[in-house]
Parts: structure tokens; sequence; C-alpha cells
């Protein structure tokens, strides 16, 4: 049986992942903001990489006009540098969860959840010209975010909205940087992931399980809901995720 706190996990990794699927977006800020209130930000990262990767998995290969080896090969030779700079920005950004004073860290979480929060409220998008300069830099900034707060998506969209109008070359396209930020996690993480108890690894089996099905669900209910309202409630709670987990960073550092 599960406790009350495993229930609460559950329900949190199932909220994130039916907002990846109806929106192709959304998954790690509200878990990563909800556990990083419950638990030192490291392991908070640590229980969302294998939930995360099977999303990030699926929403980048399948779905499409194409196979899954068509979105493999269509969106990685088209998008390999931008991948590659999320790539190698990510195992920085881990790097730097392992060395820096948690925090900052926090705050640095905060900050990107309130920059998310305000520009999706104000309906306000920043468009960064797709350029070879502006990508390699875009992807290094959005890796090193991502790698060690899991907000990624806040900075690569910026980039992605000035390079393509396609809503599912957007979602597939980040998907894949956030994939690819996951196996930096991995890579880094590694011992640490393996030292876990089996009754961590457990629970992350059954978060993933939960997540792939409510992935499912919220893709299926993609066409009936709408994505306006949805996006108002997730807001609504990135907000008050936002608030206390700057307030936890600033209390560290007093």
């Amino acid at each position: 049986m599960f406790d009350f706190e495993q229930l609460l996990l559950l329900f949190i990794f199932a909220v994130g992942s039916l907002l990846h699927g109806i929106t192709g977006i959304g998954v790690t800020l509200v878990t990563t903001g909800s556990l990083a209130s419950m638990y030192p930000l490291q392991h908070a990262i640590i229980l969302t990489i294998l939930p995360s990767f099977a999303l990030n998995l699926m929403t980048w290969l399948i779905g499409g006009e194409r196979s899954i080896w068509g979105n493999f090969t269509f969106y990685l030779s088209r998008y390999w540098l931008l991948a590659l700079m999320s790539l190698l920005g990510s195992l920085l950004g881990v790097k730097l969860l392992m060395w820096v004073d948690s925090s900052y860290i926090l705050l640095l979480l905060a900050a990107v959840i309130a920059f998310y929060v305000a520009s999706n409220a104000l309906g306000k998008k920043i468009i960064l010209p797709a350029t070879t300069p502006v990508l390699i830099v875009t992807g290094l900034i959005a890796g090193i975010i991502g790698g060690s707060t899991n907000a990624m998506s806040t900075i690569l969209l910026m980039y992605l909205l000035g390079s393509t109008n396609d809503k599912n070359t957007i979602a597939k396209v980040g998907n894949m940087c956030y994939l690819l930020g996951k196996v930096a996690q991995i890579i880094v993480l590694r011992e640490s992931i393996v030292a876990l108890p089996k009754s961590d690894l457990l629970l992350i089996a059954v978060l993933t399980t939960t997540s792939i099905a409510f992935l499912l669900v919220g893709i299926r209910l993609r066409r009936y809901l709408s994505q306006q309202r949805f996006r108002q409630l997730v807001l609504l709670i990135l907000t008050v995720l936002g608030i206390r987990v700057g307030w936890q960073g600033i209390i560290g550092l007093i």
C-alpha cells in the first residue's frame, strides 16, 4: 500500500504528465517545482529523471506523420547542433547542481518559473532569431538551466518559436533536447541513482508507469479539452510552487 507522501507523488506526476500529453511540455516544471519543496533539490531531480526520460522519448518519437525512425532521423538531422549544445550545457548544469549551494539553484528555479508564468500570463513570447550563434548560446544556456533545475523549456522555446511556426516541430524538437538533458543527468548522477534503496527504485518505476499512462490520456484529451483553461490552472499551480521554492532558497541563504 502507498502512504500519503507516495500518493501525493503519484498525483503530482499524473498532473504533470497529463499536461505534457495535452500541450507537449510541462512535466518537468510541475514535478520539479513540487518535489523541490518536499526534498533536497538533487534528490527531487533524481526522482524525476526516469519518468521524464520516458515521456520525452515518447513525445519525440511517437506520433505525427512519420514513423518512429522517421521522427528520429528527421528532427535529429535538422536540429543536431541545438541538441548537442543542450547536451553539453546539461552536463555543466548537473555539475553546478553538485558544486553550488542548493539555495542558489532554488532561487534560479524560482526565477525561471516566474519568467515562464509571467510570459504566459501576459501572452507575450520572447522570440530569438534563428541564427547559428543564437542557436549555440541558447542551447548552452537552456542546457545549463535544464541540467541544474529541470526547467530547460522556458529558454529553449525562445529559439524554437523563432525557427518554426509548426507546433508539432516545436514539441518534438523540444522533447528531443529535454531527453538529452536527462541523459546528461543520468551520466553525472549515475552513482547516486545506483545507490538508491530498492524502495525508491520501485517508487520511480511506479511513477514512470503512471506518467506514461497519463501522458497517453493527455494525448487523447488534446482534441477535446481547452489547452488555454488547462494552462491557466497550471500557471496558478506553478505560481504557488515558484513562491514556495523561492522562499526556501531565501531561507537557505539567511
